[in-house]
């Protein structure tokens, strides 16, 4: 009898095997193509989640759907929901990359190095990365944010949670550099920024003077407060709203002014505003009519507002006029958006601005001002920074009040007072306040002093 070798327990081991590759690359392709389509659905709802608009957010807020609550919920910490977007990216990416360097060791052995292999496999990867996993997810979804946003909200709202301790060092760790970057930075000045335009344009035929000083109203915009460019109280016209109409008509053809505060038995106590042009139906009533009804609601604002904010609450209530109060609720001036605009591009008159002047140029170094002129405006004029006298100026905001801050009373006609490269002469003054100030302005920078001669 003989023996002969079964040849089909081989045959069934090379079957098994074949099946065993063919499960192992048909499982890892199914792997890698479900990591990179959660890389596309991450990458993208960094885009949706940071490009909701206001309107969209507000929709989700009043909703009562959980995913949408979920969304809110998100973006109410955004620093760290970007963390957790970040560390899950780079952690899906990382597996891509693990995974399909695992099926090319299976494939040609772990062994082989070759620099040919290495490079296309890296190619593959980083293309099918960027092209599937960051470009078209982020084009999709910046186009379909707010939904893209939903679908994904509830899948990043269980990493948010899970990699919490993760995003907390991330956060920490960011904001240490950021604090690190921004004391070694360098921020520049507004007289470093004014000298940087003059440079620019000194050799530039083509920049008139007018332009410069537009450039350099654009730089000083954005550090004025309101009491640096509001007319005071003392200047402002205002109508009793007792009066009747014909008196009330008599004030607005003296004033010109298209809007005129109208107060209750103080000015302290504004009750609204009248626009002249809702009275040109009723010209013809007699002193009896009723003028008070047309009367609008006041826009009162406090003193420490910046005028880039004012500018910005102007075009959003679209109004052209605002009261300055105090801290204790009394009017403290005016402002209007011509005298925002002024600050930009100069003054701008017209037939009925007045016509008098605040200053007169003597001689190249010598100046007479109006007490009342703004300390804003006065060194515009002398093209001096007004941070000079922050050491001195306190809470005033005109040349007179200066002279009030740096002498801590009324001086005198012909007093003389003495600070830095100034010397400010008083011409006129009465028991309240000063009227007229003579300005000489020295050549050299002598150290500061503040000294009444």
């Amino acid at each position: 009898m003989v023996n002969l070798e079964d040849p089909y327990p081989s045959l069934f081991i090379i079957t098994e095997s074949i099946s065993l590759t063919i499960l192992f690359y048909s499982l890892g392709g199914v792997f890698l193509v479900l990591l990179l389509l959660l890389s596309a659905l991450i990458s993208g709802s960094e885009v949706a989640f940071f490009s909701l608009s206001s309107e969209e957010v507000s929709i989700c807020q009043h909703s009562k759907e959980s995913t949408d609550q979920k969304l809110i919920r998100l973006l109410r910490f955004p620093k760290r929901l970007l963390a957790t977007i970040l560390i899950l990216n780079n952690m899906i990416n990382v597996a891509i990359v693990t995974l399909s360097t695992f099926i090319m060791w299976e494939t040609v052995g772990s062994k082989v190095t070759g620099g040919l292999i290495i490079t296309l496999l890296t190619f593959i990867v980083t293309t099918a990365i960027v092209f599937f996993g960051e470009v078209i997810p982020k084009v999709y979804a910046n186009q379909n944010n707010l939904s893209f946003a939903r679908r994904t909200a509830p899948f990043i709202n269980f990493a948010f949670k899970l990699f919490t301790p993760f995003s907390w060092i991330l956060m920490k760790m960011s904001s240490l550099i950021e604090s690190q970057v921004n004391k070694r930075g360098y921020q520049l000045s507004t007289d470093e920024l004014h000298q940087a335009i003059e440079i620019t344009t000194k050799d530039d035929e083509t920049t008139t003077e007018e332009e410069k000083d537009i450039l350099k109203g654009i730089v000083n915009f954005g550090k004025l407060n309101v009491t640096q460019v509001m007319r005071s109280r003392l200047d402002i016209t205002a109508i009793d709203i007792e009066d009747n109409f014909h008196e009330l008509m008599d004030r607005i053809n003296k004033t010109g002014f298209s809007r005129i505060p109208i107060y209750e038995e103080t000015i302290d106590n504004i009750s609204g505003i009248l626009y002249i042009k809702d009275l040109l139906p009723f010209t013809e009533k007699d002193e009896n009519f009723n003028w008070q009804r047309l009367i609008r609601p006041g826009f009162f604002i406090p003193e420490s507002k910046k005028v880039d904010a004012l500018l910005r609450d102007f075009q959003d209530k679209r109004v052209h006029l605002a009261i300055v109060v105090d801290e204790y609720g009394g009017t403290s001036g005016l402002i209007t958006l011509e005298d925002l605009i002024e600050e930009i591009v100069g003054e701008i008159n017209d037939e009925f601005d007045d016509e008098s002047i605040i200053y007169n140029k003597l001689d190249e170094n010598t100046y007479i001002f109006e007490g009342k002129i703004s300390l804003n405006d006065f060194c515009k004029t002398i093209n001096e920074d007004i941070s000079i006298f922050d050491e001195v100026k306190g809470e005033s905001e005109s040349l007179g009040g200066l002279l009030l801050e740096i002498t801590s009373k009324i001086p005198r006609i012909g007093e003389k007072i003495q600070f830095d490269r100034f010397i400010f002469t008083v011409v006129a003054v009465d028991a309240r306040r000063i009227k007229r100030i003579r300005v000489f302005i020295s050549n050299s920078n002598t150290q500061k002093q503040t000294m009444a001669i």
